[in-house]
């Protein structure tokens, strides 16, 4: 069986807020969940490649020094995933949405009652560890 491999970012701002992504309701993959912005990796594309091309797509925001947060494996709807994770601090640079019905900024505490999957609140958990160190 092949593995799904997926990148994301964790976009925090100086308040140690996150940027997360409304999926839209039609989304092949977690519809209408929140999430972190991001896809699968592309022919030949690297994690920190897939994740910068990503940004730009689906924000219109241009990376500048991704960080590796963690590696996640999880499954879903019997496929096996990968999922490269990279913060970056947020640069204040103006934001588009390219992809899903809407963003907002949340602190990690804030995050509860949104629709999120287990793997995604797995990751908050560990980025807030990492920002408490």
């Amino acid at each position: 069986m092949s593995v799904r491999v997926v990148s994301v970012v964790i976009l925090y701002d100086t308040e140690g807020r996150i940027l997360l992504q409304h999926r839209t309701k039609d989304a092949p993959t977690f519809p209408n969940y929140w999430a972190f912005f991001g896809g699968s990796l592309e022919e030949g594309e690297t994690p920190e490649q897939a994740v910068r091309r990503e940004s730009l797509e689906e924000l219109a925001y241009q990376l500048r020094s991704p960080l590796v947060l963690v590696e996640k494996n999880f499954v879903h709807d019997g496929s096996d995933y990968t999922m490269h994770v990279f913060t970056e601090h947020y640069d204040g640079s103006p934001i588009t949405l390219g992809e899903g019905q809407g963003f907002a900024w949340y602190f990690p505490s804030e995050t509860e009652p949104l629709l999120m999957n287990d793997h995604d609140r797995w990751v908050i958990d560990h980025f807030l560890g990492r920002l408490r160190g």
